[in-house]
């Protein structure tokens, strides 16, 4: 049998939904997750509750799924066979098409999130308060791996990120070649790519004008998270 992953994937599929468009579908039954939840859901990384995994069942017209993990159908399929079930699949398509019967649309589930009003230099170098930041409340335009908002000055990160811009970062320990992160070294907080290859650590600036910081091996570089938007 399909593990629970495999089969939401199988199932939101068959229904023509992206993972974004499921997370909308939820709300109509009181559930507020975003995108990423249904993904990390899919990718067996975690599981929905029982609330959550009731609601999708409802919004994928699977209500047999969780007693097909029990081995047995229950509620309204209790006495179907597979040809009752899809009937009654085209039954409630046929009801939702006609728009008289759908829920009340919920609100955008709102977080809020510290807003750092000390801008990460992406020029020169700026040091991150860690005390001085707002509370903001963002939606879900803003991913929920985001842990913290930062305002960027400066122009070294341009095209991609410019000066003003607020960028949305996950608390992360270390990143990859690569990644683009909030670094503290020396003193100074950046916005950069972080690039290790045989020349060292650094610090890249995706902007040409602007020259690459060197990671001295006796400098101290502390990661403070990845830039997920």
């Amino acid at each position: 049998m399909q593990d629970l992953g495999e089969k939401l994937t199988a199932l939101r599929r068959r229904a023509g939904l992206s993972q974004k468009a499921l997370a909308e579908r939820l709300r109509l039954y009181g559930v507020q997750v975003t995108n990423q939840a249904v993904s990390k859901w899919e990718n067996g990384q975690t599981q929905p509750s029982a609330e959550q995994f009731l609601a999708l069942c409802r919004a994928l017209d699977a209500e047999n799924v969780g007693a097909e993990f029990f081995g047995r159908r229950s509620g309204m399929l209790r006495d179907l066979n597979d040809a009752g079930v899809t009937k009654l699949r085209e039954y409630a398509d046929l009801l939702r098409a006609s728009g008289l019967y759908a829920l009340p649309v919920s609100a955008p589930a709102e977080r809020v999130l510290p807003l750092y009003s000390l801008a990460v230099s992406a020029g020169t170098g700026q040091f991150l308060d860690s005390d001085d930041f707002e509370s903001v409340i963002v939606g879900a335009e803003v991913p929920d791996t985001a842990d913290y908002g930062v305002r960027v000055a400066g122009n070294s990160m341009e095209p991609r990120y410019t000066d003003g811009q607020t960028v949305w970062v996950q608390y992360r320990r270390t990143l990859h070649s690569g990644e683009i992160g909030i670094f503290l070294y020396d003193g100074s907080a950046y916005l950069k790519q972080l690039i290790v290859d045989e020349a060292g650590p650094r610090l890249h600036s995706l902007n040409p004008d602007y020259s690459d910081i060197p990671v001295r091996a006796a400098g101290e570089l502390r990661v403070l998270g990845r830039v997920v938007m």
